[in-house]
């Protein structure tokens, strides 16, 4: 494995996917060869690669949307199209289940994802996702790389501290290829006190 290379023109889109680059150097990037710097990490990263590849901007259309104005939210109330986390949501929301309510994010999946139902059927919802995650390993949306890397190393390494972990995703991330957890990702350690 080589060591990464600076984020420049010179690379080309697919030697830039084999790396790991903060959201913050891509911002960067994108800001100083004229890219809109606006979007998650993983549309950033498609935008720099056929930038890369091409020297073509991808110029980011924002969709247009209509926001509803559902008025007084009831258990009965449709869950309107486009949704949107607003404090009229939160506060129906800690109303009925109380004021620890917060919009977990697969909770927000679920409401964006289910026009039409009801409130109610949206409080269910609720208590299940946290039911499910009690049970079981939380799965964590493939932009929060380091989340799932330190979950997994210590998953595979219950005896090692953070400092530790840290030290393996800084050597993870410096190397060509994927950043999920392996055991020879422990190399990093050798020489550490």
């Amino acid at each position: 494995m080589s060591e990464r290379p600076l984020l420049n023109q010179k690379l080309d889109g697919s030697t830039f996917r084999s790396y790991y680059y903060l959201k913050e150097e891509l911002v960067s990037f994108c800001r100083d060869n004229g890219l809109p710097t606006s979007g998650s990490k993983e549309e950033l990263t498609e935008r720099i690669a056929i930038y890369l590849d091409t020297g073509k901007v991808n110029y980011v259309k924002k969709p247009s949307r209509h926001r509803n104005d559902v008025g007084i939210i009831t258990e009965n109330t449709v869950i309107e199209p486009n949704f949107v986390c607003s404090e009229k949501h939160r506060a129906f929301f800690r109303d009925k289940i109380g004021n620890s309510f917060s919009f977990p994010v697969a909770f927000q999946k679920w409401l964006k994802t289910n026009t039409g139902k009801s409130y109610a059927e949206a409080i269910e919802a609720y208590y299940r996702i946290l039911e499910e995650k009690k049970k079981g390993k939380t799965v964590i949306d493939r932009q929060f790389e380091y989340n799932t890397y330190i979950r997994d190393f210590f998953e595979a390494n219950p005896g090692k501290n953070l400092q530790q972990a840290i030290c393996c995703w800084n050597y993870k991330k410096a190397r060509q290829g994927h950043n999920c957890y392996e055991n020879i990702d422990l190399e990093a350690l050798k020489d550490v006190p």
